[in-house]
């Protein structure tokens, strides 16, 4: 198998998992170096992703000679939508890292033979943009912001390789909750100094998903031939800011009680803060759960304490 963006908080956690199952894993990243330790039967392959248009080299022809031996291909690059203020500039890289290599990759499978069965190709539930109290399912359409645009641009170039006999799975991934990284022990640090609370009104939905199950999930998906098209990589359970704040509390033994004001996230952050913080879905895996998949973390109450216990 081929993974991209394996080296990131839920790739390294698949790769592993993958490898642990007896496959072979090539990890395709721009830093080879960052895949040290994913375990026996991975290697680490450089690829072009970021490089100027066309350029070509030693590196390149492995991890694309890689794709005519995989079975699948499963596609997480991007950069990070909530490391930085959304500058007019940053804005275009989180577009260009997800649309440009999600292109690389499926110009790839075209000059394949043979070629993997199966696509798993990135997503987010930002694809709906914020829309209240709106139950979600895969059959819903996109949003009308930035983060949906974006989605939008990146799932088409995905579908692509649906025109070459692929299967391609496009899975939209919600707040993964782990205890190493994302944007959880960002939230917790607040309440270990017993200023945690819900951010803006609290009444905004968040679409999580504990990392052991995003990974089960992706690994069902390479396995279970009737997965195709949109995927919710949300637990079945969504939960208002505000009780998720009540949760992280009682894990933590914290009080939820200060609310950090959406005016001040919009000072400080600009249209991220509205994005990813102050609105949100209301996002159910409707599909996943139609076709069988079942979840081991399906509420918030064990997912935390699991998490942060």
């Amino acid at each position: 198998m081929v993974v991209t963006g394996g080296t990131g908080l839920v790739g390294r956690a698949l790769v592993a998992a993958l490898a642990a199952d007896g496959h072979g894993v090539v990890v395709a990243t721009r830093r080879p170096q960052a895949a040290a330790g994913l375990g026996a039967g991975v290697q680490a392959l450089p690829w072009p992703a970021g490089s100027p248009a066309g350029a070509r080299g030693e590196g390149d022809a492995a991890w694309r000679d890689a794709l005519a031996e995989a079975d699948a291909v499963v596609h997480l690059a991007g950069a990070s939508i909530a490391a930085g203020r959304w500058t007019p500039e940053r804005k275009e890289r989180i577009r260009a890292s997800r649309i440009e290599s999600t292109r690389l990759v499926v110009d790839a499978l075209a000059q394949a033979s043979p070629r993997p069965r199966v696509l798993v190709s990135g997503s987010a539930v930002g694809y709906y943009g914020p829309r209240g109290d709106e139950e979600l399912t895969e059959a819903d359409g996109p949003g009308h912001d930035f983060l949906s645009e974006v989605c939008v641009a990146w799932e088409a170039e995905a579908r692509r390789a649906e025109e070459l006999g692929a299967r391609v799975v496009l899975v939209r991934t919600g707040l993964v909750l782990a205890p190493d990284g994302g944007a959880l022990p960002r939230m917790a640090r607040p309440f270990r100094f017993f200023l945690g609370g819900p951010v803006g009104s609290g009444r905004q939905w968040i679409s999580w998903i504990h990392r052991a199950d995003w990974v089960e999930m992706v690994r069902w998906i390479i396995g279970n031939d009737a997965v195709s098209g949109p995927v919710n990589a949300t637990a079945p359970q969504p939960e208002t800011s505000a009780a998720f704040s009540r949760e992280l509390g009682r894990v933590l033994h914290r009080p939820a009680r200060i609310r950090v004001p959406a005016v001040a996230l919009r000072l400080a952050l600009g249209e991220m803060a509205d994005a990813l913080l102050v609105g949100g879905q209301r996002a159910v895996p409707a599909r996943a759960l139609a076709l069988g998949f079942a979840f081991r973390y399906p509420a918030l109450p064990l997912a935390l304490s699991s998490v942060m216990g």
